[in-house]
């Protein structure tokens, strides 16, 4: 086996066992980059001098006696959080040449804990998308079949794991953009809660659903880097103090409590008809229905739930989002920094500016957002889709007081060809269908693969209770050593 491709506790082994180094890890990962990413477009820059600096670090700290769980273990970020004096793109245009002044916080606590950042990673622009063929600097191919897209908008950074560029990958997950491309890439995608970890640094899309995910081989790699990022930041006011703000709520209280020892007995896993109701590929339904029968065999009781809300879902989220959008991305004007167009009246600047540097999701975007915020239309778009999401949210505490994690489908179907939807923004944002309950109402989700379709992976989604998250990956942890 390549060194690249270990998983993160295989190489913690080595490691600390001084079998290898982080050097040696490392330079693996630069030469798959090097040997995989013209074929696939997955990284969009190399940071290779400051990740073998790095790495020499992690070997000095080895050899002093120091441990970690991600001490000289190489990873790549995905273009959307910052990165000091390194590249960060958004995957556009208007942010092609920008360098930001300090790092985001899920950056600085890894690179703290001794991880080496390799690089960068493809993405739809501003994360807007759900193939990454929406990005300024061209498709990223699935590396299962080059002719077909990875799925988005962590499209690259699903695609670097899978093809063993790194041992894990950061993403950003706002309605399914860890896990969609998890699922279309083989590999485990974790969009943590809403408040578990730090989004200071992460560039704005829909700040009340953003959250940084992880993508990684195992649901034990992905346990590993979320111990390191999660925790009160304050510099970020929605993260939560572990320790202080969560040990009252209800529902977490009571699945923490569960019992999680090599089998799922005593798990009660909820079953929602809503997800799997006019499903278009049986063959999805099929795996996700052998995995929730795996389940079952470790001990696990399968309970029939009520979800009546989720088939709003995509409708709320896809009026929500533009909303914040449209406000998040007002700051992109070109007076302060990024991409910038020339015009001596203010007006035609702005538009000069705005309408080069962004591409035509993300002014689709903003131009939905800008219209559902104004004047006669707030009511009756933006607060109806804010009740709705209230009810979604009701329908999962209802069902967290029966059940301990409801296991859905994540993505429709497998991964669909480069182009085939491209110019169909409808059939491209019902990609989300079975993803933007879970952000909506803040709730820990992860894709596990379910196995293979045609040579294509498909995963399943497991989501829990708020702050949940480590037990969630310990269950997912248990299925796959099943």
């Amino acid at each position: 086996m390549n060194l690249n491709e270990l998983t993160i506790l295989e190489a913690r082994a080595k490691l600390d066992k001084g079998e290898i180094t982080a050097l040696d890890l490392t330079k693996a990962c630069l030469a798959q980059i090097g040997a995989m990413n013209t074929k696939l477009n997955a990284v969009l820059t190399v940071a290779e001098s400051e990740a073998l600096a790095q790495a020499r670090e992690a070997d000095e700290r080895l050899k002093n006696g120091e441990r970690g769980e991600l001490l000289g273990i190489p990873y790549l970020v995905k273009d959307n959080i910052l990165t000091k004096g390194i590249r960060t793109t958004a995957g556009s245009k208007m942010l092609e040449n920008y360098v930001a002044p300090y790092d985001a916080t899920v950056v600085a606590r890894l690179q703290e804990a001794g991880a080496i950042m390799l690089g960068k990673t493809n993405l739809d622009e501003f994360a807007h998308g759900a193939s990454t063929e929406y990005s300024y600097f061209g498709a990223t191919k699935n590396p299962h079949d080059t002719e077909r897209v990875p799925g988005g908008s962590s499209g690259g950074s699903a695609v670097a794991v899978a093809s063993n560029m790194c041992l894990f990958a950061l993403g950003t997950d706002t309605g399914g953009s860890v896990r969609h491309p998890a699922s279309f890439c083989g590999v485990v995608g974790l969009k943590p809660s809403y408040g578990l970890c730090s989004r200071f640094g992460l560039i704005a899309m829909t700040s009340s659903t953003d959250v940084p995910g992880v993508l990684a081989k195992t649901a034990g790699d992905a346990l590993a880097v979320l111990k390191v990022m999660q925790g009160k930041d304050e510099k970020d006011s929605t993260t939560v103090d572990l320790k202080v703000d969560i040990k009252n709520l209800k529902l977490f209280t009571k699945f923490k409590n569960l019992k999680i020892k090599n089998s799922l007995q005593g798990l009660r896993v909820g079953f929602a008809k809503e997800y799997f109701v006019d499903l278009p590929d049986k063959e999805v339904e099929e795996k996700v229905l052998a995995a929730i029968a795996k389940m079952k065999d470790l001990g696990a009781e399968i309970v029939d739930i009520r979800l009546p809300h989720t088939k709003y879902g995509v409708s709320a989220y896809y009026i929500i989002t533009p909303c914040e959008i449209s406000s998040n991305l007002a700051r992109f004007d070109g007076l302060r920094y990024g991409f910038k167009e020339t015009d001596e009246d203010l007006i035609k600047y702005y538009n000069a500016t705005r309408g080069a540097g962004f591409g035509a999701e993300v002014k689709r975007r903003i131009m939905l957002g800008t219209y559902a915020l104004s004047s006669g239309y707030y009511d009756a778009y933006y607060l109806k889709a804010q009740a709705v999401r209230t009810k979604i949210i009701e329908d999962f505490n209802e069902a967290f007081t029966q059940v301990d994690i409801i296991v859905t489908p994540t993505t429709p179907t497998t991964a669909f060809k480069l182009g085939e939807q491209q110019n169909d923004p409808l059939k491209m944002y019902l990609e989300d269908i079975f993803l933007t309950p879970a952000s909506l109402a803040g709730l820990p989700a992860v894709n596990l693969p379910a196995g293979m379709i045609k040579n294509l992976p498909i995963g399943y989604q497991l989501i829990g209770p708020r702050f949940s998250d480590e037990n969630l990956l310990e269950i997912g942890s248990i299925y796959e050593k099943s």
